[in-house]
């Protein structure tokens, strides 16, 4: 595995983990894996090492102000973050990529998929991309949220403190997962954590996702599409969020659902192998539609030239290791 930093701008870089293919002659499609709001690139590590070895290269991307990236006052709204990502890949050499995203960063993926559908082959969107911020249970949750992370400010938890937590409470989790969820946090001069992100650059993101609707992108998303959202154990929530996913489901032309029930969040922490399994299968499904629509010796000139154009994984320019 290896850090690259990837300039975005004069004054932002974002730090990409990446691990190349295995096994010799690997030719699978990259994949670009997208953490959520309060998380980082690490959580996708035990999935990327599934999917490296399958024969797919993979980048996974620190948002700015998480993670090992660059954390500007500023500049955390969606359309600001899809920016970084449009540069970030266009200096990776990643047009055609697979993209899959978890929670707010399934809302990221799926806006990038809408507004640049020549960057994305297939999307995967990971208990996110789907929800509605715009309502007052979501409204008072995310104000709760923002309240935990400004009290959070303060530090009142070591390191060992917070291990022995995640421990407790995410039984299966690895130890790779849960260092890697310490990682949201960094170390004050007392020795306690403090959130990487503040409580006004929560909000931030907060409303944005409030201001947008998944639904707006669904009628742009010509790709391959697989759901993978979490059954919550409350049931009315349960019912909102299956109700979501039938409006997605609904509205999107080339889509596929497989439901986890019983996991908590953080499925690829929590779901490592199955996450990655389902990742496969859409690299497969993209494929197969690829291999169906590739020119045969009746295709045209015309039909051959547009073909050629088509995106396709291509080198890494720009990019230098961190």
């Amino acid at each position: 595995m290896k850090n690259l930093r990837i300039p975005v701008s004069q004054t932002v870089s974002l730090n990409v983990r990446h691990r190349p293919a295995g096994g010799p002659g690997a030719t699978g499609r990259p994949f670009l894996l997208l953490h959520g709001m309060l998380s980082n690139a690490r959580m996708w590590d035990e999935v990327a090492t599934r999917l490296a070895a399958a024969g797919h290269p993979v980048y996974a991307v620190d948002h700015r102000g998480h993670g090992e990236s660059d954390a500007p006052p500023d500049g955390y709204e969606n359309a600001a973050v899809v920016t970084d990502l449009v540069e970030a890949v266009t200096a990776l050499g990643l047009s055609g990529a697979l993209v899959a995203g978890h929670s707010w960063g399934a809302h990221l993926a799926l806006r990038l998929t809408a507004e640049h559908p020549d960057l994305v082959a297939g999307l995967a969107l990971i208990d996110g991309g789907w929800y509605e911020f715009d309502g007052p249970v979501m409204r008072a949750f995310w104000e709760r949220t923002a309240d935990v992370v400004r009290r959070a400010q303060q530090g009142t938890t070591s390191a060992a403190d917070m291990r022995a937590y995640l421990k407790a409470t995410h039984p299966e989790w690895s130890s790779t997962s849960i260092e890697a969820r310490l990682a949201d946090y960094r170390v004050g001069p007392d020795g306690l954590l403090i959130p990487r992100m503040t409580s006004e650059q929560v909000m931030s993101v907060v409303e944005s996702l409030q201001r947008e609707a998944p639904a707006d992108w669904y009628p742009r998303i010509t790709v391959p599409v697989r759901l993978l959202p979490l059954i919550p154990a409350i049931p009315q929530l349960s019912d909102q969020v299956r109700a979501w996913v039938a409006a997605a489901e609904a509205a999107l032309d080339r889509v596929s659902v497989r439901w986890y029930p019983g996991s908590d969040h953080d499925l690829h922490a929590g779901a490592p192998d199955e996450i990655a399994a389902d990742l496969l299968l859409l690299a497969r499904e993209v494929t197969a539609s690829a291999e169906a629509t590739a020119p045969t010796d009746m295709t045209t000139p015309s039909e051959m030239t547009a073909y050629a154009r088509e995106p396709r994984p291509g080198g890494k320019a720009g990019v230098r290791p961190a």
